[in-house]
């Protein structure tokens, strides 16, 4: 009866998957960058397309102040609640916004162009394509006969690349779901538990300005910053020696990734900012990692006389690790992988940071999954070309649809 019932699934995803294709076309058309963050428009569109799959679709608008607050400029949240019957609500959740394309595409970035069976466009991994593998995951099921126990909920938000506080600990905070169980937006050939923590620092150094062809009445603020960055990048090294227990996660890493500031070419720089990416590993303390951090910059600007620090913590998204009842969902998803993929589906970590950790933080068993390739480099995930082959957002369907049926099974 169940190997029926489970073949039944199987051929309802497949058997709509043209339509789930041309459904994350349309979510791929539809632009959603963050920054800026204006992306209510794309919420609504989102909405309007799982309307006409028959899901009845809560929108949930986050208060503009708070929007504003967090550096966006709009954002609705979507739920969408099935009911089976009574028995554990299992959450599904991705995020449609997308950082910008950028620069380097072999296609418009908003086009979601096909080739060769693989879907270019921003956002069409990350994580665009699980909107479109939850949904119809889901709809396999509704078209099931057989009896279920409990619900089934698709969070859709749109604060991820933001930290995910207006997103998911949103919805959580404000009462609208309580899951038992949460599934967040991953790749197809790995089950992830765990993932590391993001500590993002601005760092501010104030000069005095002057006239190029005097430049010692000024105070370089640019020398002073050089030599921020020296002690930095000599202190990184030393995270080579650093290894968290963790398989999948590695070292810790530190990125400068944006830097400013300047007058012009013939005057002393007054002012250089430059903000900084700490990947965080499970095993290490955050307030210990900023302090050494802060220790390194206050040091190195201290030789150069006049010059003014200021170190801000922009964002601390905390690591994620397992929850208790998190190994029971893992192993169902990495079973019924491992059907599907036909290759033993790997239980990991990842050292990137995702939204999942704010439904473990509530104390709900979560782990990562849905429709991708193995890496987020094999994805262009933030590059160039983001891509995702058409036959990963296939089989993860299925995944995630007979991950369900046994998490919804009647108890015997």
């Amino acid at each position: 009866m169940l190997e029926s019932i489970q073949e039944a699934v199987l051929e309802a995803v497949e058997q709509r998957h043209d339509e789930a294709v041309r459904f994350l076309a349309e979510l791929v058309k539809a632009p959603s960058d963050n920054p800026p963050g204006d992306c209510a428009g794309h919420g609504e569109r989102t909405a309007r397309l799982l309307e006409g799959l028959g899901f009845v679709v809560e929108r949930h608008p986050v208060p503009a102040a708070e929007v504003r607050a967090r550096g966006m400029a709009s954002l609705t949240n979507l739920i969408v609640r099935e009911r089976f019957g009574d028995g554990p609500t299992v959450a599904l959740n991705a995020h449609g916004d997308a950082v910008p394309p950028g620069d380097a595409w072999s296609t418009d970035p908003y086009g979601a162009e096909i080739r060769s069976g693989v879907m270019f466009g921003r956002g069409v991994a990350v994580s665009k394509s699980d909107f479109a593998t939850y949904a119809f995951a889901l709809l396999a099921l509704k078209q099931l006969a057989a009896r279920l126990d409990g619900t089934v909920e698709l969070h859709f938000t749109y604060d991820e690349e933001a930290g995910g506080l207006l997103g998911p600990k949103w919805l959580l905070e404000q009462g609208l779901s309580k899951p038992d169980f949460a599934i967040a937006a991953g790749f197809s050939y790995g089950v992830v538990t765990a993932h590391n923590g993001c500590l993002h620092l601005e760092v501010e150094v104030q000069g005095r300005s002057a006239h190029a062809a005097d430049p010692a009445s000024g105070v370089d603020a640019l020398e002073a910053a050089s030599a921020a960055l020296a002690a930095l990048y000599e202190h990184r090294k030393a995270y080579a020696k650093v290894s968290s227990r963790v398989p999948g996660i590695g070292a810790p890493t530190l990125v400068v990734g944006l830097i400013e500031g300047g007058i012009n070419t013939n005057v002393v720089p007054d002012r250089i900012s430059f903000r900084i990416d700490r990947r965080v590993i499970p095993e290490e303390d955050v307030d210990a990692v900023e302090g050494e951090i802060s220790k390194i910059i206050k040091r190195a600007v201290a030789g150069v006389p006049g010059a003014k620090l200021s170190v801000r913590r922009l964002l601390w998204a905390a690591s994620f690790a397992p929850v208790a009842g998190a190994e029971r969902l893992a192993g169902i998803l990495a079973a019924n992988a491992g059907r599907i993929m036909a290759e033993e589906t790997p239980i990991h970590g990842v050292p990137l940071y995702t939204d999942a950790r704010h439904y473990a933080a509530a104390g709900i068993p979560t782990v990562i999954y849905g429709a991708g390739p193995r890496t987020i480099s094999e994805a262009n995930a933030h590059r160039a070309d983001e891509r995702l082959r058409l036959d990963d957002l296939r089989k993860a369907t299925k995944v995630v649809a007979l991950s369900l049926l046994e998490l919804l099974a009647p108890a015997s």
